[in-house]
């Protein structure tokens, strides 16, 4: 693939280290004469010196040829205008790297729809989300979040019988907004098909919008949520997600920072949670918030040593699970003999969103890791005269076993029912069998 990363920083240069050695064609943009010489004498790679929201700098970057431009600067003006730019003159694909909540909010202003772009990417939520799939709770885990963060996977596991249990899911009246994904069964993971039935000891996904999720899970009898404490030392981007992610889902949240104006914030905008201006740092302020007492301790602070030195404390005084963001790849050994239980990179989990981007053709997005069991999640954009577009789904012979979770057109999402229509360039959200994955992606294209 042609690949354009406009920034080269801590982040576009990484992007851009790993993808070298799989041999994709790399070129890297950036306004600093200094790290364009750098990368270019330490990766092979094309590199270009000049400001990545100039039409003239991406035009001799060739952009019109690209397969994958991502925008990767430190400024989120900067990235959503390049990356808009580049999906205007030619690229096929563009993601933005964005720090500021307010552009992935959809309740303001569609920013992604407006400006063209494929992907937002917030190495901040992204972190933030990692760290909540790690805090696992069972029977309550979310797993990921889809179609813009309007949809979401949770899954659940079946404590004991009830009316839906034993009988086959054609028969219930699941409301359509909702898709019974999959279903692990001792150990083994498959696709929910209509004739199937759900068991006791089952764990299931659920894929559909929170609220509506939540009501089917009421027709389970699943395992009861356990209120769990945990304490966030940081409330910076990736601390005030994970702890509005927790507090929605019944955690008992702690939050501290040593800032008194990001505390007002937090306390502004976190409903549940308890925010404390203090400092995780110390361990006569860990003593004073009882951390001693908390089951999951979060360090999300700016400096890998800080969030070091907060787990260790914490460690001594009781905590009982330790997790931290640490970038540094060499401070990968440390860790674990320190006792912290869960190291996150940011750098990794960009990484990882970055790699579910490299397809060409109608394939937008995969995901390989989610479920496991050989079930990938895949996003793609139908294609005229496309298989898919000619009929209603329940006429369209698509490769199974396989699910059509959503539907998004014109920045909408839906979930779509037997009786409708895909549209060309419409985006579907599917989870697929890896067995049929070249298959399903054809009746696309």
């Amino acid at each position: 693939m042609r690949i354009l990363i406009l920034g080269a920083g801590t982040v576009g240069s990484s992007i851009a280290e790993m993808l070298c050695p799989l041999g994709h064609n790399v070129t890297v943009v950036d306004i600093n004469a200094e790290l364009t010489q750098q990368l270019d004498a330490e990766l092979d790679v094309g590199v270009l010196t000049g400001s990545a929201s100039q039409s003239s700098v991406l035009f001799q970057a060739e952009v019109m040829s690209v397969d994958l431009c991502l925008a990767l600067t430190g400024v989120d003006e900067i990235n959503m205008l390049a990356a808009s730019m580049a999906k205007a003159m030619g690229a096929t694909r563009v993601a933005a790297r964005v720090y500021a909540g307010v552009f992935r909010d959809l309740s303001t202003f569609d920013s992604q729809n407006h400006f063209k772009l494929d992907r937002l990417l917030s190495i901040e939520h992204l972190t933030a989300m990692e760290l909540a799939r790690r805090i696992r709770e069972p029977g309550a885990m979310m797993i990921e979040h889809f179609a813009r963060g309007e949809l979401e996977m949770q899954d659940v596991i079946i404590s004991r019988s009830s009316p839906a249990t034993g009988i086959p899911l054609m028969e219930l009246k699941i409301p359509s907004e909702v898709r019974i994904g999959s279903i692990n069964r001792d150990g083994k993971v498959s696709i929910a098909t209509a004739s199937d039935q759900i068991d006791v000891g089952d764990r299931i996904s659920l894929l559909g919008a929170r609220d509506d999720v939540e009501t089917v899970k009421k027709m389970f009898h699943t395992l009861p949520s356990v209120r769990r404490s945990v304490v966030i030392a940081g409330g910076g981007e990736t601390g005030y997600h994970l702890a509005l992610v927790l507090e929605n889902r019944g955690y008992h949240v702690t939050v501290m920072d040593t800032n008194r104006n990001r505390c007002d914030f937090l306390a502004t905008h976190l409903r549940r949670s308890t925010v404390v201006r203090s400092d995780a740092r110390r361990r006569l302020d860990l003593e004073e918030e009882r951390v001693g007492d908390a089951d999951v301790f979060v360090a999300c602070m700016k400096d890998d040593e800080d969030n070091i030195m907060a787990c260790v404390e914490a460690q001594e005084i009781g905590a009982k699970t330790l997790m931290g963001i640490i970038s540094r790849p060499d401070y990968a050994n440390v860790v674990g003999k320190l006792g912290i239980h869960e190291a996150v990179s940011p750098r990794e989990v960009m990484a990882r969103q970055v790699e579910g981007l490299l397809n060409t053709g109608a394939l937008i997005f995969r995901n390989k890791h989610i479920l496991g069991g050989g079930i990938e999640v895949l996003e793609i954009e139908a294609q005229p005269n496309s298989p898919a577009t000619q009929g209603a789904l329940k006429e369209v012979r698509l490769p199974r076993p396989s699910i059509i979770g959503a539907v998004i057109r014109e920045g909408f999402v839906q979930v779509p029912r037997a009786a409708d229509r895909i549209r060309i360039g419409d985006t579907v959200v599917a989870l697929v069998q890896t067995a049929v994955v070249d298959d399903f992606i054809k009746a696309f294209q």
